[in-house]
C-alpha cells in the first residue's frame, strides 16, 4: 500500500522488537500466554489495555486482546485508539495528518473520513506534534495487527481535557459493530509493591462500577481518556469486566517501586 503521508515507528526496537518476525512471534505469546481466561457473555465494544513496554506489560495487553472472540474479529473494520500524550502538552484531543501509522508488521490506513467528522468538535483538532514520538498508541498496533486483517485506524492523543469532552469526541465515532474502542492506559505508577497493588485495585473497582469521577491523575495516565470511555459506556448500558490486573513488579521488574497495568473489557 503507497500512501501519501506515513507516521513511522517512534519505539520500535525500544518499547517491543523491531524485526517483523519477532515481534510477530512475541506478540503472539502474550495472546496465548492468556488464553484460557473466563469468556465475556458478549463479544466487546471497547478493551483498556496497557502501553509499557512489551516485556513490562504485553502479559496484560494480552489479556485485553484475547479478550475479543475469533468470530468477532472479522466484523472490526475501524479501532478508534485513544491514550494519553505523554511528551507534548497541548489542550484538547489530537488527531494527525498522517494517512497511515507504521509498524515493523506494516502499515495501517488512517481513516481520514471519520477523523474530519471528529474534528468538527471545538477541542479536537489536527495536531502531529504530540503523536511523532509518542508510544501510547503505537504499542497497541502490533496486537491489533495480529488479530484484525483488514481495519483502519482513528487515532486520538489526549492533552489537557475533560472527561466529558473525551466522551463527547468517543460519541462521534462510536459506530456499530464494525468499531471497536480501545483505550489505552496504565495504572499508578512508580509506588511500592503492596500499595500499587492496593491503589490499582480501587482503580479497578472503579472501572467496573463505571464511576468515572473516582478516576484521577494518580491512579491512571491515561485518565481523561478512561473517564470518557466509563462515561460513553454508562450512555450506551455497557458492562465493564475486570481481566487482569499486574504490575511491572509481577512481569520483568524489581517490587520496588512499579507502574501498574491493567485488562479491561466493555461489553
Amino acid at each position: 500500500m503507497i500512501v501519501a503521508s506515513v507516521r513511522p515507528p517512534a519505539v520500535a526496537g525500544q518499547f517491543y522488537p523491531a524485526r517483523p518476525e519477532a515481534l510477530a512471534s512475541t506478540v503472539r505469546g502474550y495472546l496465548e500466554e492468556s488464553r484460557g481466561r473466563a469468556a465475556l457473555p458478549a463479544p466487546p465494544k471497547a478493551l483498556i489495555a496497557p502501553h509499557a513496554g512489551y516485556i513490562y506489560s504485553g502479559p496484560v495487553a494480552g489479556s485485553a486482546y484475547n479478550a475479543l472472540p475469533q468470530e468477532r474479529l472479522a466484523a472490526i473494520r475501524r479501532v478508534v485508539l485513544v491514550g494519553p500524550a505523554h511528551r507534548v502538552g497541548f489542550y484538547g484531543i489530537a488527531a494527525p495528518t498522517a494517512e497511515a501509522f507504521e509498524t515493523p508488521l506494516g502499515a495501517v490506513p488512517v481513516d481520514q473520513e471519520t477523523v474530519e467528522r471528529v474534528v468538527r468538535l471545538p477541542t479536537v483538532f489536527r495536531f502531529d506534534d504530540p503523536h511523532e514520538s509518542e508510544h501510547s498508541l503505537e504499542v497497541q498496533l502490533p496486537f491489533l495487527q495480529c488479530l484484525l486483517e483488514d481495519f483502519t485506524v482513528v487515532p486520538l492523543l489526549v492533552g489537557s481535557a475533560s472527561g466529558e469532552e473525551m466522551s463527547r469526541a468517543l460519541e462521534t465515532v462510536w459506530g456499530g459493530e464494525d468499531t471497536l474502542v480501545v483505550v489505552s492506559s496504565d495504572l499508578s505508577h512508580y509506588l511500592d509493591y503492596a500499595t500499587a497493588r492496593e491503589v490499582d485495585t480501587r482503580t479497578s473497582e472503579a472501572i467496573a462500577a463505571l464511576r468515572p469521577e473516582a478516576i484521577q491523575p494518580g491512579q491512571a495516565c491515561g485518565h481523561v481518556p478512561v473517564q470518557g470511555l466509563l462515561l460513553s459506556a454508562r450512555r450506551h448500558g455497557l458492562e465493564a469486566r475486570v481481566l487482569d490486573q499486574r504490575s511491572s513488579g509481577d512481569t520483568a521488574g524489581p517490587r520496588e517501586p512499579v507502574v501498574g497495568y491493567g485488562a479491561y473489557a466493555f461489553h
